[in-house]
């Protein structure tokens, strides 16, 4: 793909024009049935940013969406993918490799109509909507149905006539289809388990080049935000799935490494205590001291004299 300006799309009444389908009925919230959509060109590629939060069920070949650094094709049923607003998009189109008709939902939100509700805040602490998770949601039936629910009673509530209760009733359901997504990546972290296994795989092995590089003494330890950074996925979504595959958070798993190493060194060499803590990135032996028992229940030098 060609690098290019990404083009905007401020409303979500742009992007309905831009689909070719009606305008909604709702100006900050529309479900569009992808089925509906007629704006179909033979093959394009763009880069597109929304002003607005989408939520979307696709099911499709014969496209390609790049979101964050993943590559999506959408060959299989049930793939759900979210987008925060002023995020970047690419979409590739290629009409005549299409074997069936797309279909699915795109749910969008503008921020206005959840401002000063507590979704306005909620709603950036999911995940999810985090491009750097790097994984999108794979669905069972079970769990498309539960979610297909929730957007016809979305789209029910403001096809009615709307009142002082619509905007409330429409968060509560909104609320409600993100709690299930979050569920349902949970069990995604433990029923994916060769992929997540290969991002513990991976994890070690940047732990150990990096405490094997002298890196500790240059750089000192490393951050929670440079391990996910390396990894290529949001500090969050990393700890979380630690915590479920592992019971530990990210920062653990750097404190293993340096007690580990500290073992080694304390059981292996002459240096003394200072000096280790040194070695392995601390600017004061105190801190080091105060890790390593609380870990270990041993002080560094309780822990050298016991091989005596």
């Amino acid at each position: 793909m060609i690098n290019m300006k990404p083009h905007s799309i401020k409303s979500i009444s742009e992007y309905h024009r831009v689909l070719g389908i009606p305008k909604p009925e709702h100006p900050l919230i529309s479900v569009i049935n992808i089925d509906s959509i007629t704006n179909r060109p033979e093959r394009v590629s763009i880069k597109v940013v929304f002003d607005f939060y989408a939520i979307a069920l696709k099911r499709m070949d014969g496209i390609k969406y790049k979101y964050g650094q993943l590559n999506y094709d959408f060959e299989d049923d049930g793939v759900l993918f979210f987008m925060s607003p002023n995020q970047v998009l690419n979409v590739e189109i290629f009409e005549q490799e299409m074997s069936k008709s797309p279909s699915g939902w795109i749910l969008l939100i503008h921020p206005d109509f959840i401002w000063n509700t507590p979704l306005a805040q909620s709603i950036k602490q999911y995940d999810f909507f985090d491009y750097s998770v790097h994984e999108a949601l794979f669905l069972s039936e079970k769990e498309e149905k539960i979610l297909n629910g929730i957007i016809e009673n979305i789209q029910q509530e403001y096809h009615s006539n709307l009142d002082d209760f619509t905007k409330q009733i429409i968060v509560t359901h909104v609320e409600n289809l993100l709690s299930y997504c979050e569920r349902f990546y949970h069990r995604q972290f433990i029923t994916r388990e060769k992929a997540h296994h290969q991002i513990l795989i991976r994890l070690e092995e940047l732990l150990n080049k990096y405490f094997n590089d002298d890196h500790l003494i240059s750089k000192g330890l490393p951050t929670v935000q440079y391990v996910s950074a390396q990894l290529n996925v949001s500090v969050s979504y990393l700890s979380r799935l630690l915590k479920v595959l592992t019971g530990q958070t990210t920062q653990q798993h750097v404190h293993n490494k340096v007690i580990e190493k500290a073992k080694e060194k304390l059981s292996t060499t002459d240096l003394s205590i200072s000096e280790i803590a040194y070695e392995l990135g601390f600017e004061h032996s105190q801190a080091f001291s105060r890790l390593f028992k609380s870990k270990t229940n041993w002080s560094p030098l309780a822990f050298r004299q016991s091989f005596n």
